[in-house]
């Protein structure tokens, strides 16, 4: 397997790898062109997210400032908003359903490294995917880490940090985040 199809399965990978490092590359060209564009240009803007994103629904829209490490393990469906300064570490990919909407500074991260210090130190990583369901409200500020699948309708309060799964339904806010009450 190439250190990409190792990535996207989500076994140890190099990030230093030649094609990663170039797909990183080519990915932080497009975002700038993206980032520097006028909102005015918003079918212009679009047509650049399309190009960078795994798949878009229909009706996205985007603030800038807007990061991602590859954008092709991005997913989006249809209706999806991001506000100001969202970073999505796509090393595995981020599968986000229908009618979500990140709030400023949302970050959701599907990389990690080894805990045990001299394996960290070879630059060796792993990946984990990010589900989030449709209809999700992730609130300003907000850290999804990876593995995290985030079921329908939940809602996660602003500068919440979300470490293990949430059930569909479910409002949850801290650090870590904990459910603090089900969406009616």
């Amino acid at each position: 397997m190439t250190e990409k199809e190792k990535m996207i399965a989500q076994q140890e990978y190099n990030p230093q790898d030649e094609e990663l490092v170039r797909d990183r590359y080519i990915c932080r060209r497009m975002i700038r062109q993206f980032n520097d564009m006028n909102e005015e240009h918003e079918i212009d803007r679009a047509e650049i997210l399309r190009e960078i994103l795994g798949a878009a629904g229909t009706n996205i829209y985007v603030e800038s400032n807007f990061r991602v490490d590859y954008g092709y393990n991005v997913h989006v469906g249809k209706n999806f908003y991001a506000n100001f300064d969202c970073i999505l570490l796509d090393a595995a990919p981020i599968h986000i359903g229908d009618n979500c909407k990140l709030a400023p500074g949302a970050h959701i991260y599907t990389a990690t490294h080894p805990l045990n210090p001299e394996k960290r130190a070879s630059g060796i990583e792993t990946a984990k995917s990010v589900k989030i369901g449709n209809d999700v409200w992730i609130g300003g500020g907000a850290i999804i880490n990876p593995g995290v699948t985030i079921g329908d309708e939940a809602v996660i309060a602003s500068g919440s940090v979300v470490t293990k799964d949430i059930e569909s339904r479910t409002v949850v806010a801290g650090n870590p985040a904990r459910p603090i009450k089900n969406v009616y």
